[in-house]
């Protein structure tokens, strides 16, 4: 039987992998809806190909070239972001496979999480924001969360059919483009060098995060959520091949590793066909072609917010909604070459100072938390 799915985020890096995991198996998926933030091109595209019952594009001004563009075919075309947060109640939708960028996800993935859809979770701002109302509302509406990110992936593969307690989270880092520059040449990083991954195809924003460890930050907060653990639980290792996508060590000593090569496309397939294992054509792994696998422990004094975030997690409430708002503006004006590489961390530190801290947020709080610290990062970088 086909599973239906609604893919928020369609145009975007995981996205468009994760419509070319449907193309491979159409006897598995059948897409209900798609939707884009802006790339209306690409959306009119994906929608001609895969027919889904509706599509949304977040911006209103793409609405007529959307409408216009599929007026030949028999589907629903809605703007805006409350449509998104409506679409994904659509009683035939069985996976919502959340894919956008930042805190534009929070809202869709609970009205998805209290319809009683799966959740193919590959924003993970969604749990850093609002974790413990998350994973709440999951519990309470009999909800699987199934991790897309690889690292998280790695782990719910590693967990899979184990009993025994975590000792201990093994999250694997990259380490970025800039794992061996200096304070000073941080300093002099533009954003030209901070796209360039070394190991991985991803979105601007993302990438800029893994850049500056914020990204591994954020996956902590979510690996804290998502498999109910402290974050002195979790120990992040620098690993510059990106071969082991994480690790669990129980309490007998043994760890567990996943392996693989540095492809999105298998973590999406695993979250999407659980608890299924689908057959690839992805390439192999070849041990005898690797040079070596390499070990380090992360520099916190260059790349502080991966500091910030184990901060914030300690902390609780509404401090890594905060901190996730704070950077999402640092990063904004970094792309637009308004702040240093260095300063996004200053702008960070200095809104996490300032804003307001709640212990026991409500959802009504994360959203005047959000605003909140938005706007106090604007005031630090004008």
């Amino acid at each position: 039987m086909k599973r239906n799915i609604a893919i928020l985020g369609s145009t975007g890096s995981i996205g468009t992998q994760a419509l070319d995991i449907v193309r491979e198996h159409p006897d598995h998926f059948e897409i209900y809806a798609l939707t884009a933030n802006e790339n209306v091109d690409l959306l009119i595209q994906q929608a001609r190909e895969f027919n889904p019952e509706v599509v949304v594009i977040t911006n209103d001004a793409k609405y007529d070239q959307l409408k216009e563009a599929l007026s030949d075919l028999p589907i629903k075309v809605w703007a805006g972001s409350d449509s998104i947060a409506q679409v994904v109640q659509s009683e035939p939708i069985q996976m919502v496979l959340t894919a956008m960028v930042g805190y534009s996800g929070l809202k869709p993935t609970i009205n998805a999480i209290k319809a009683g859809k799966a959740i193919a979770l590959a924003n993970k701002e969604t749990l850093v924001v609002a974790g413990e109302l998350i994973t709440t509302l999951a519990i309470e509406n009999k909800v699987p969360i199934l991790p897309v990110d690889s690292e998280h992936s790695a782990i719910f593969q590693c967990l899979t059919g184990e009993r025994a307690p975590i000792e201990k989270i093994i999250l694997t880092a990259s380490g970025g483009p800039f794992r061996e520059h200096n304070l000073d040449q941080l300093k002099k990083v533009t954003k030209r060098e901070a796209l360039k991954h070394p190991n991985w195809d991803m979105g601007a924003k993302v990438t800029i995060d893994s850049a500056s460890l914020m990204n591994k930050g954020l996956e902590m907060i979510e690996a804290k959520w998502l498999f109910d653990v402290t974050p002195d639980q979790i120990e992040v290792v620098v690993h510059p091949q990106s071969i082991i996508h994480s690790m669990v060590q129980f309490e007998d000593s043994s760890i567990i590793a996943q392996l693989g090569l540095p492809d999105m496309h298998l973590p999406i397939q695993y979250a999407l066909a659980y608890p299924e294992r689908l057959k690839s054509n992805f390439e192999r792994l070849d041990f005898f072609k690797l040079k070596s696998m390499t070990f380090e422990k992360p520099d916190t004094d260059r790349f502080r917010n991966l500091a910030f975030a184990f901060e914030a997690a300690r902390k609780k409430g509404n401090m890594a909604c905060i901190m996730n708002a704070a950077n999402e503006i640092a990063v904004e004006a970094f792309l637009k070459d308004r702040v240093g590489f260095l300063e996004m961390s200053e702008v960070i530190e200095k809104t996490m100072q300032k804003a307001c801290y709640i212990q026991t947020p409500c959802y009504d709080d994360y959203v005047q938390s959000d605003m909140e610290a938005r706007s106090i990062a604007r005031e630090f970088i004008n």
